[in-house]
């Protein structure tokens, strides 16, 4: 199954890497935090997110600041 958030990565194998969420997988906020998990999949659909591989071989994803005018 294909995430809409992760893509093919595991939803249970990317951990959130900033705020108070900081460290919980994102299977963890689907489960715990619907509403947060939605707001991560709008920012994807933006283009406001990534998701990289650290040298420990964890996957974070962060999301981007955008600067206001």
């Amino acid at each position: 199954m294909v995430s809409p958030l992760t893509g093919i990565i595991e939803e249970d194998k990317v951990v959130i890497d900033f705020g108070e969420f900081e460290g919980k997988s994102v299977l963890e906020i689907a489960d715990t935090k619907p509403e947060y998990y939605q707001y991560l999949v709008e920012q994807k659909e933006t283009g406001n997110f990534s998701i990289r591989r650290t040298k420990d071989k964890i996957f974070r994803l962060y999301v981007h600041q955008t600067m206001l005018n």
